[in-house]
């Protein structure tokens, strides 16, 4: 992966909640909610009956029967059901199916409306393989015990995490089901400069708003989406309607790993005025994503990435490039553009198998790929996008 990634220290899931058809492009375990998938039957443990796949929400594949089949027979021979769906799912090649617990889901649940529990603080991997923290959310454990930008994370509870990949860190940070609760205890090796120490956090429970609004002095406002969960797109839109719009903006969708995809859209809907944001084909079926009318089109606007963008982030980045209503600036994202299916297991366990692909509205596929920003941009990145924002002028 090209890039460094912020990540918010909080084990994600992939599964979709809720009454209405919600889609959501999986990402990866990164953020306090990263993407799910395609509706499926009533969550576990969720009010109310089951609810059946209506139109919208694509047929069960061989794959999701064949694992949904594997966790049966487990279960009746009172073998472990989730178990035996990873297996299966092992087995189909698939490089982004999962299986998750009841509980894991109900984990992901809180993380879409914006809950999670952890230490409360964001961190990178640097290109020689360090771990530096990018941010510390005030009133976390991490910031009471004085944990600040620009520290490096050497070890988590005695293992060492440079040069591991961030997935593998969060899932340290996180611990195991039982140990990802509310008052559990995580040791985390720190430095900064030449004064190395340890800090015994206490896991709690956190919010996080997942859109933050600056002005920088030139007067240039900055919306930073960390992640696309519940009224996300609805604070983009009123940030963009508070905007000063001479001054442009600058949409920082650096280390977003996705979300819900009608948040997403939501989102881009603020800057289009209607028009294709992507097309996706689920089973063969060609289907597609447009935003709604009545977005500012007018007001100069930069889409800041890197490679920790990923998925609903590169769908909305792709729309704004390929409709023209952005410059993108960064680095190449990461390259997430499967779209997934999630399928109750009989224990109240999930599997999500991929089902399709999306593409950007020239028809771009970005799985595997990527978006190739505008103009490349490293370590200053946000002062190149304010560059880039004085060149465009004014709004015509």
């Amino acid at each position: 992966m090209s890039g460094c990634r912020d990540v918010l220290f909080t084990q994600s899931r992939r599964i979709r909640r809720g009454t209405a058809l919600t889609l959501v492009f999986t990402g990866v375990l990164v953020a306090g909610a990263t993407t799910g998938s395609f509706p499926y039957p009533g969550p576990p443990g969720h009010p109310g009956p089951a609810r059946k796949n209506t139109a919208g929400a694509p047929p069960a594949t061989p794959a999701h029967e064949d694992v949904q089949e594997a966790a049966a027979r487990a279960m009746a021979t009172g073998k472990s059901p989730v178990k035996a769906a990873e297996r299966a799912v092992s087995r189909s090649g698939d490089r982004w199916a999962a299986v998750y617990s009841h509980g894991e889901y109900e984990e992901f649940e809180d993380a879409l409306d914006g809950r999670y529990t952890g230490v409360g603080l964001w961190a990178r991997r640097e290109r020689d393989g360090r771990i530096e923290v990018t941010r510390v959310q005030a009133g976390s454990p991490a910031g009471r015990a004085g944990i600040r930008h620009g520290d490096r994370l050497v070890s988590v509870d005695g293992a060492k995490v440079a040069g591991r990949p961030v997935t593998e860190v969060v899932s340290l940070l996180r611990g195991d089901a039982e140990d990802a609760r509310a008052g559990t205890t995580v040791t985390l090796g720190l430095q900064r400069g030449t004064r190395a120490w340890s800090s015994t956090l206490r896991r709690a429970r956190l919010s996080t708003d997942s859109v933050t609004v600056r002005k920088l002095p030139g007067g240039v406002t900055v919306i930073r989406v960390a992640a696309f969960t519940k009224d996300t797109g609805d604070d983009v839109r009123t940030a963009v309607r508070q905007a000063p719009a001479s001054s442009g903006i600058i949409l920082d969708l650096r280390g977003n790993s996705g979300g819900l995809v009608t948040e997403a859209v939501t989102s881009a809907s603020a800057f289009l005025d209607g028009g294709l944001i992507a097309t996706y084909d689920v089973n063969g079926a060609q289907r597609a994503l447009h935003a709604d009318p009545g977005g500012d089109t007018t007001s100069p606007l930069v889409a800041l990435v890197d490679g920790g963008t990923m998925s609903a982030a590169e769908m909305l980045t792709g729309a704004l490039q390929d409709r023209g209503r952005a410059v993108v600036v960064g680095s190449r994202t990461f390259g997430k553009g499967s779209v997934q299916m999630p399928t109750r297991l009989p224990d109240g366990s999930v599997a999500e198998l991929t089902v399709g692909h999306y593409r950007t509205p020239s028809g771009h596929a970005v799985d595997k790929r990527g978006i190739t920003p505008d103009l490349e941009a490293g370590k200053r990145s946000l002062e190149r996008a304010e560059t880039v924002l004085s060149g465009l002028g004014d709004p015509p």
